[in-house]
C-alpha cells in the first residue's frame, strides 16, 4: 500500500488529498472569495492566500483520510503549468515537506492530472474506467485540448487552442453581460431557462483539431454592443437566452472537432476532464454522443472536474509505482507541460 499526498496550488484553489493507492482517503480544498470583487484571479492576492491556506488545509486533508505525516510514502504537488506564485507555495512547502520526512518528491502536470483524475477511485465504488487509448477533452478556463492518451504517461496534445480557450470564453462572456464571477457556472444556470436557437452566433473554421474561440468572442462582444444602442435593457431582458445561445455553440465547437478526431483515430473510449466538464450543456452532449456515434464515454465526478489535489495524488501514484521521482532542483513552470 502506498499513502500519497497531493498539494495542488497552481491558481486560486489550495487543495490537499491523501490516496491510498487508488482509493481517495481525503480531498479538501480552500477557495478564494477575495477575487471576487476585481472579475477574475489576481496572482499577487491568489498566492498570499495559498500561504495563508496550505497548512491548515493539509492538516485537515491528513486529519479526514486518518493518517499522519509520518505514514506517507511520498509527496506529490502541481509544477505546472498555472500562477507561477501561486506554484512556487505548493511546491516550496512540498519539497520541504518531503525533505524533511525524507520520502520521495513527485512533480506532476497539471493537465495530465486532470485526465488521470478519472483513474480515482472511491471507497466502495465500483466504475467503469477508460480503455487505453482514448481521447479526452480537456477544457478549463486556461486549456482547451484534445489528448490522445496511449497509456497513463504517454499522451500526445493532438488539437488545441491557437488563442482563447473556452472556460476563457464563458467567464468572459459573462462579464460582458455583468454576471458575477466565475461567470461559466452562471451562464450554465441562465442557459437552462433560454433559447439556445434564439440568437446564432459564428462557428470558427480552423484546421485540423485545433479550435479558436476568440473570433466568437468578439462577436458576441460587437452583437450586444450594437443590441444596447437600441435597447439599453437588452441584456437584462434577453440573459437566458443569450447564456443558451453562447453555450449552444461552444458546445458545437468542442463536439465537432471532437467527433472528427475520434473518426480520425477510430477511437470511440471518449473522456471529458477540467473545469469546463461540469457544464450541464457539455455533459449532456456527451451523453447523448453515446446513442448517436456510438462513443464509450466517461465523465469525471463533479468534484474532480474543477482543480483538486486528488487528481494529483492519483497521478503522483502512478508515478510512485515507476519510481519517478524529481528532486529538490525542480522549479515551477507557469506554461507548457506534457
Amino acid at each position: 500500500m502506498a499513502l500519497i499526498l497531493g498539494i495542488e496550488s497552481s491558481c486560486d484553489d489550495t487543495s490537499a488529498a491523501v490516496l491510498s493507492n487508488r482509493t481517495m482517503l481525503s480531498n479538501v480544498t480552500a477557495n478564494q472569495q477575495v477575487h471576487q470583487k476585481y472579475g477574475g484571479v489576481v496572482p499577487e492576492l491568489a498566492s498570499r492566500a495559498h500561504q495563508q491556506n496550505i497548512i491548515p488545509v493539509i492538516h485537515e486533508a491528513l486529519s479526514m483520510a486518518g493518517v499522519t505525516k509520518n505514514d506517507l510514502n511520498a509527496v506529490a504537488f502541481t509544477r505546472g503549468p498555472g500562477l507561477l506564485g501561486s506554484l512556487l507555495v505548493g511546491a516550496s512547502f512540498a519539497k520541504a515537506f518531503a525533505l524533511a520526512l525524507d520520502i520521495p518528491l513527485i512533480e506532476v502536470d497539471h493537465m495530465m492530472a486532470h485526465i488521470l483524475a478519472h483513474f480515482i477511485q472511491l471507497p466502495d465504488e465500483k466504475k467503469a474506467l477508460p480503455r487505453f487509448p482514448f481521447l479526452c477533452l480537456t477544457v478549463s478556463g486556461g486549456h482547451t485540448q484534445i489528448v490522445l492518451v496511449n497509456d497513463y504517461f504517454d499522451m500526445t496534445i493532438v488539437g488545441q487552442t491557437i488563442d482563447d480557450a473556452a472556460g476563457e470564453t464563458f467567464d468572459k462572456a459573462a462579464k460582458i453581460m455583468g454576471l458575477p464571477y466565475p461567470g461559466g457556472p452562471m451562464i450554465d444556470k441562465l442557459a437552462q431557462q433560454g433559447d439556445p436557437n434564439l440568437f446564432e452566433f459564428p462557428e470558427p473554421q480552423v484546421a485540423g483539431f485545433n479550435y479558436s474561440f476568440s473570433g466568437l468572442k468578439t462577436s458576441f462582444l460587437y452583437f450586444l454592443r450594437d443590441q444596447l444602442k437600441h435597447d439599453p435593457d437588452f441584456i437584462q431582458k434577453n440573459k437566458y437566452h443569450l447564456s443558451a445561445s453562447l453555450q449552444a455553440v461552444i458546445i458545437r465547437i468542442l463536439l465537432k472537432k471532437l467527433k472528427q478526431a475520434s473518426d480520425h483515430f477510430k477511437i470511440n473510449e471518449i473522456a471529458i476532464a477540467g473545469g469546463v466538464s461540469a457544464n450541464s450543456a457539455l455533459r449532456n452532449a456527451i451523453e447523448e454522443s453515446k446513442q448517436k456515434w456510438g462513443w464509450n464515454t466517461y465523465m469525471p465526478q463533479f468534484q474532480f472536474t474543477t482543480d483538486n489535489a486528488a487528481m494529483i495524488a492519483i497521478t503522483g501514484y502512478f508515478k510512485y509505482i515507476n519510481k519517478n521521482f524529481t528532486n529538490q532542483k525542480t522549479t515551477p513552470y507557469a506554461r507548457g507541460g506534457f
